[in-house]
């Protein structure tokens, strides 16, 4: 109840080399864990529409995750297994990583990045040439 387990940190970041700068994120730090894996989950998870927010109740799918984002975030800790998979789901929302409906053993499919270095490597290798003497 009273007993304080970590504190909700805003950040801002003033240069990076990366991305745009002066860019801010929040997420929760336990004390003598860190930053919470689980908290980033439901947040991103509401933030996305995969994790459902009804008053104090968190809920997956039909799942009820907890009342209170604490219980939720225990809940998820408990269940390694739910939380990889609402990871999974929201990486795919994101647009990062591989597409969870995709088959492992289906070959991928050449990046634009992939045919750019291809084409590089092919123009540096030296042409076969035969001198008639």
């Amino acid at each position: 109840g009273t007993e304080a387990v970590g504190n909700r940190t805003r950040v801002k970041v003033v240069k990076n080399k990366v991305a745009p700068p002066f860019k801010q994120a929040e997420f929760d730090i336990l004390y003598g864990e860190g930053i919470s894996r689980e908290g980033s989950l439901i947040d991103l998870g509401v933030d996305c529409g995969i994790v459902k927010k009804s008053g104090a109740w968190y809920t997956y799918e039909s799942d009820q995750l907890g009342q209170g984002k604490e219980n939720a975030r225990t809940f998820l800790k408990d269940n390694p297994d739910l939380s990889d998979d609402i990871e999974k789901r929201i990486k795919e929302h994101m647009g990062i990583g591989p597409r969870v409906d995709a088959p492992a053993d289906a070959p991928a499919a050449p990046t634009a990045a992939s045919k750019r270095a291809e084409s590089a490597a092919a123009a540096k290798r030296p042409a076969a040439v035969s001198i008639d003497s």
